[in-house]
Formats: C-alpha cells, sequence, structure tokens
C-alpha cells in the first residue's frame, strides 16, 4: 500500500474540514425526493459551464451515441493544444444524481496538467432505468460509450493511450465496463490504465459498509445497505456480488486482463474496505498504486483541501507517466 508524504498542516486542515463536515446534511438515498432536488440544485450550479471552459481554453461538444439501447450522450472536451491521450470519464452521484457536466472542473486541471482530450458518458441515471435492474441502463450506456471510443468513435485520436477515470459510482461503473470488455481482447489492450476514486465494488456491501454509523461523514452511513438493495432489487446477497455487478468478483488474474490502476480511498470512507480488496484482486493481473488516505471522507476530490490538491497531483503525475510510456513503446515499435 502507497501514501503520501501528507504533513501535520494537511492533517489539521483535513480535521477542521470534517467538522463542517459532521454539521452538513448526510446524502440519503433512502429519501426518494432527494437525489431529483439534489440533480436539479446541480443543474442550476452547472449555467454557462461551456463558458467558463472556452475561457480556460477548452472546446466542449456534446454527441449523441446511437446503440442498440437508449441513446448516450456524450461530452467531449477537447484543449486548444496537442492531444497525446484521451480520459473516458465517468462521473459518481451514487448511480441516481450526477451528468456528464459534473466533472468539468477536475477533467479541465487534468486536460492542462496532461495534454488529453476527455470523453465523458451522461448515463443513464438508476431512476430513470427499469424498475426491476435499476443499474443495468448505466452499466450499459458506458459499455456503449467505452466501444464506441476504443472502436475510433473519435478518428482524430485513433492510436492515443485512453484512460478510464470514475469516481464513486463511476468508479464502480469504470471497473464494471473493463470486465465487460474482456470479451473485447482488442479494444481492452487500448486501455493503458484507470484511475478509481473510492469506488463501489461490492454490491452486497462490504464489512466497513455494514459497519457504518450515523457519525459516518457526507454518507449516510446506517442507510448504505438499504440504498444498495434498492439499487438491485430482487437479488440475495450471492447474486449481489456476481461479476460485473460487482466488480471485486470479476476475474483479474489473467496478467493483461485489465490494466494498471491508481486506487484512492479514504480512512473515514465507509467505502474503504471496497477500494482495499478491489487493489488486492487488481494486482494479480496487473500493477496496482493504493493510497489510503487518513483524515478523509467520501467525495474528497471535490474539496477545497491539501489533501484533494494532493490527490489530484498524483493522479496527474500518475498520468503523464503512463501517457510517456505508451507514446515510447509505439515510437520503439
Amino acid at each position: 500500500m502507497s501514501q503520501f508524504a501528507i504533513d501535520a498542516a494537511t492533517l489539521d486542515e483535513a480535521r477542521r474540514f470534517n467538522r463542517k463536515l459532521a454539521r452538513m446534511p448526510r446524502f440519503k438515498m433512502r429519501r426518494r425526493w432527494a437525489p431529483r432536488l439534489l440533480q436539479a440544485l446541480l443543474r442550476l450550479g452547472q449555467v454557462g459551464a461551456d463558458r467558463r471552459l472556452a475561457h480556460a481554453g477548452i472546446d466542449a461538444e456534446r454527441r449523441l451515441l446511437t446503440t442498440d439501447g437508449a441513446p448516450v450522450p456524450l461530452r467531449i472536451l477537447r484543449p486548444r493544444g496537442p492531444v497525446r491521450a484521451v480520459v473516458f470519464d465517468i462521473h459518481g452521484g451514487g448511480w441516481v444524481i450526477g451528468n456528464a457536466r459534473m466533472n468539468d472542473k477536475l477533467n479541465a486541471a487534468t486536460i492542462a496538467a496532461c495534454a488529453v482530450a476527455v470523453v465523458s458518458v451522461d448515463y443513464r441515471l438508476a431512476l430513470a432505468s427499469a424498475p426491476d435492474a435499476p443499474l443495468a441502463g448505466p452499466m450499459d450506456d458506458c459499455l456503449a460509450a467505452a466501444r464506441w471510443l476504443l472502436e475510433g468513435g473519435l478518428p482524430e485520436y485513433t492510436g492515443l493511450p485512453v484512460f478510464f477515470v470514475g469516481e464513486s459510482a463511476g468508479g464502480h461503473l469504470a471497473a464494471a465496463t473493463l470486465l465487460r470488455l474482456q470479451a473485447w481482447p482488442g479494444l481492452l489492450r487500448r486501455v493503458h490504465g484507470a484511475v478509481l476514486y473510492y469506488g463501489v465494488y461490492d454490491l452486497a456491501g462490504t464489512p466497513s459498509v455494514h459497519g457504518a454509523g450515523p457519525e459516518t461523514l457526507v454518507l449516510d452511513g446506517p442507510g448504505m445497505p438499504e440504498a444498495l438493495r434498492r439499487l438491485t432489487p430482487g437479488l440475495d446477497d450471492a447474486a449481489r456480488r456476481r461479476a460485473p455487478l460487482s466488480p471485486l468478483y470479476g476475474d483479474m488474474s489473467t496478467p493483461g486482463g485489465l490494466p494498471p490502476a491508481l486506487l484512492f480511498a479514504g480512512e473515514l470512507d465507509p467505502l474503504r474496505d471496497d477500494t482495499v480488496a478491489m487493489a488486492a484482486r487488481w494486482c494479480a493481473g496487473a500493477d496496482v498504486e493504493l493510497h489510503l488516505l487518513p483524515q478523509t471522507p467520501h467525495g474528497v476530490i471535490h474539496f477545497p483541501t491539501r489533501m484533494a490538491h494532493l490527490m489530484k497531483a498524483r493522479s496527474h503525475a500518475w498520468l503523464r507517466a503512463r501517457i510517456d510510456a505508451a507514446h515510447g513503446a509505439a515510437a520503439m515499435a
């Protein structure tokens, strides 16, 4: 397990920020009105998003992918300069809120630091999917978008390395998509790495999920097991733990079966066991770098803290190193 060099000032700031979070409401999926309200507030805060990106030298394009199922909207961000790789971004939001604009700020920083283009998938949310299988829509949309990209959907970037990035529910969808891409080995070889932030990898709940109490920050600790059951209706725990629904139980032992991965989790996050267990499984077939961050709850990548800055800096450095390695290998081929 890797660890940041975290100084006392960073930890003190994290504790102060956690005290603020403790006074704030938790995200409760068991309240059916909450996701709709949060989604409306999210969209309100995104007014002018394209204009802000344009000021940063990034052009945004909306494209509608037509598949055998439902249409899948994509948000494509392109820098006005050289592109060395493509990031396939999957947003979080507990599968019930969020959209492709949600990570604009994070993606703009990655574009500036790593000279990449970004394709964000606006997958169907669970509330808009089939009531008997709420996660089927999000999972199928992400697979369709990934296949489109890897099969040359953006011909101007053909031959460039592709990297998956997913946060929280997006981490789950990224890992599930990579497992499903094992059916297309040629496409999977185009994926040179995955950066996953505190994902959900066991839909029956890991021990830290089942042990989460009311003191849990950001998330509704006591309600998490029930929320997972609502997202997987009609299934028992054994069925919930089948891959790719629960990526933790997929086949990761074959060398080359999955790309290298950079995984993050917080010690105060009920989902920490998901990431720790996933890293242990993933490293059987590919290189894994794991960071378990002290004094860190769920959602930290969006916080205005030094810890979030350290995470982003490490992610950018890891991506740049992998991009350089991919270009170096191509030049020698």
